[in-house]
């Protein structure tokens, strides 16, 4: 009994062993990327691109710290953000090489595009957010009360608004990757995505109201309409996957059909 007992535990070990192995490299990947990450912020000044969206609405005054430590935490979250995601592909591939053994053949195939598809998503909600919604939706915010109040806006009040919008909005747009996800889990199919179309209108503007901060209708629809979309392309991507899902069962219960003598 005990050399069985032990030959169970190899795989477990052996497991545990390829464990060790990729966070290793999982691990390497996020502090070299932070660190470059850190040097390319200050070797390029890039705090300050950052400041461009907030910078036409404070008359000519910088953002401003109120603790001697705020620059520099700034500094630190903004390199580990930013490293996250240089690392992002290494981190993917140790992710997916540690999963793959325990696929079927065709759950491999779809890693790749899945993975790839993920990553565009979130990249285009991040890019849309900072480059369209930010704008708009500062602009509303301090044009309101312009009149009313002299803008002194803490550096770190600033940065916290903006990259958790950010961060917001890249995940929100994974939704096509979720609804393929519960497609291939048989939780989800076409029909059930179609009947819940409307439904789907006022969940976006619902999701759409609280990530973004401002109360403007042209910021709502910039959210609103690019997340209706990504519901329309998740509808054809679950046809997509039930379909392959639907021919794939039933070509095993013919092969089990063919297989039982009559």
């Amino acid at each position: 009994m005990a050399p069985r007992k032990q030959a169970d535990q190899m795989p477990f070990l052996d497991h545990l062993e390829e464990l060790r192995f990729r966070l290793f490299w999982m691990v390497g990947a996020l502090l070299a990327g932070v660190v470059v990450s850190f040097w390319a912020i200050l070797e390029f000044n890039l705090l300050l691109l950052l400041q461009r969206p907030i910078l036409p609405y404070l008359n000519g005054a910088p953002l401003v710290v109120t603790n001697p430590g705020d620059g520099f935490g700034i500094l630190i979250s903004t390199s580990l953000i930013s490293g996250v995601v240089l690392a992002l592909p290494v981190l993917v591939y140790h992710i997916w090489a540690f999963l793959s053994p325990g696929l079927y053949a065709h759950e491999k195939r779809l890693m790749i595009p899945v993975t790839l598809g993920a990553t565009v998503l979130f990249l285009g909600g991040v890019s849309l957010s900072a480059f369209v919604v930010l704008p708009l939706t500062l602009r509303f915010l301090m044009e309101v009360t312009a009149e009313a109040f002299q803008p002194m806006i803490t550096a770190s009040g600033y940065f916290n608004f903006a990259i958790t919008m950010s961060l917001a909005f890249g995940v929100v747009f994974e939704l096509p990757i979720v609804i393929v996800a519960l497609t291939a889990l048989g939780l989800v199919t076409p029909p059930m995505l179609v009947r819940f179309r409307r439904f789907a209108v006022v969940g976006c503007l619902v999701v759409s109201a609280f990530v973004t901060p401002g109360a403007d209708m042209l910021s709502l629809l910039a959210m609103a309409v690019p997340l209706y979309l990504l519901y329309e392309l998740s509808l054809v991507l679950s046809y997509l996957v039930y379909r392959r899902k639907q021919r794939r069962l039933a070509a095993e219960a013919a092969e089990q059909t063919i297989g039982v003598p009559a």
